[in-house]
This record gives structure tokens, C-alpha cells and sequence, in this order.
């Protein structure tokens, strides 16, 4: 019989990851339809970097050190403030910019996804968890330890590669985009002088 707790660790690394990838470029395609360096602007562009980070950091630190007590903790502290940025984003760009039924479709996933894959690491280390909240009868640990059993180290280089050719480069080229026509408008203003 299969190992439920092997089958949810594959689902999450070949499926939830790859597709939260894809999502995100989905969703840059999205914004660069919309012209956002013309409207929502660096602002948004800002935020998008911020979600990424918070995004990032805990799937990274995930991936490649045990999950104890401190990086459910870290998942959890992101995936909250992770949350409160992509709200924050929409707020500020429904004024702005057209938001497509499209594109309010891919920030359900982009919404979604991130709780599902924190909900799933949870479940499978449940005692370190409970820990966490002081709960159980396992000691909380608060250590980074690099894994003893680490994961293939081609599927490690498919993912980083894939996460910085797909989303670090296309939001890279999306951030640049908005501050090079923010400063090509600021130039191009018509200077205001005032008659007395």
C-alpha cells in the first residue's frame, strides 16, 4: 500500500509547486495585457515583488531545511502577511487598471494555492505544529537544519531554474518596465511656470 504522507509530499512537490508557477506567469501575462506601467504603475509592480518574497522565502527555506516548529511558523507569519499584500494589491489597482474575470480567476489560485501547500505541510508534521501552539507532547524546535534526507538535487535545480526564468525575471522585466515609464513621463512632463 502507498504511503498517504509520500503521496501528499509528491502531490506538493510535483504538482502544487509547479502549478503555483505557472499561475504566476499566467498572471504576469495578465498584467502586461492591461499595460500597468501605464495605470496601477510601480506601486502595484512593488507589491507583486513583495508577494513573491513572502511567497518565496518559505517555500525555499521548506525545501531545503527540516520542517520543524520555526518553519511552520515562518510558512505560517508568511502566508498571513502574503495574503494581506495580495488584498492590498487588488485595492489598489481596481481603480486603477482593468481587472479581467481572467485575471481575478488566476489570483483565486494565486490566493489559494499558497494556503493549500502550508495546510498540507501542517497536517504532515502535525506534532511540530501542535508544538508550535505549546500543544502535544513533542518539544517545539526552533532550528534551521539542512534535511537529513534532501531532496533530489535535479528536481531542486528544475524548480529554482524554472521559479527564476518564470516568475524572478518576468516581475523583474514587470518592475523595470514601470519605473522606466514613470521616469520617461516625469521627463516628459511640460514644466509649469507660474505668471505673476
Amino acid at each position: 500500500m502507498i504511503d498517504p504522507a509520500l503521496l501528499v509530499r509528491s502531490y506538493l512537490l510535483y504538482f502544487i509547486l509547479p502549478l503555483w508557477v505557472l499561475v504566476g506567469l499566467t498572471d504576469y501575462f495578465l498584467h502586461k495585457q492591461t499595460h500597468i506601467e501605464e495605470n496601477s504603475g510601480t506601486k502595484e509592480s512593488v507589491l507583486h515583488v513583495l508577494q513573491l518574497g513572502e511567497a518565496g522565502i518559505p517555500v525555499i527555506v521548506a525545501l531545503l531545511f527540516e520542517i520543524n516548529a520555526l518553519v511552520i511558523g515562518v510558512m505560517l507569519f508568511a502566508l498571513i502577511v502574503h495574503e494581506a499584500t495580495a488584498l492590498w494589491g487588488v485595492y489598489y489597482a481596481h481603480t486603477r487598471r482593468y481587472i479581467s474575470p481572467w485575471e481575478q480567476h488566476v489570483h483565486s489560485f494565486l490566493e489559494v494555492l499558497p494556503i493549500m501547500a502550508v495546510s498540507f505541510v501542517t497536517v504532515l508534521y502535525w506534532n511540530q505544529f501542535l508544538a508550535l501552539l505549546g500543544l502535544g507532547t513533542e518539544a517545539p524546535r526552533f532550528v534551521l537544519e539542512p534535511k537529513a534526507d534532501p531532496l533530489p538535487f535535479a528536481y531542486l535545480v528544475a524548480l529554482f531554474s524554472s521559479i527564476a526564468l518564470f516568475i524572478v525575471v518576468p516581475y523583474g522585466e514587470e518592475l523595470w518596465r514601470c519605473i522606466s515609464t514613470a521616469r520617461r513621463d516625469h521627463t516628459h512632463q511640460p514644466s509649469v511656470t507660474q505668471s505673476f
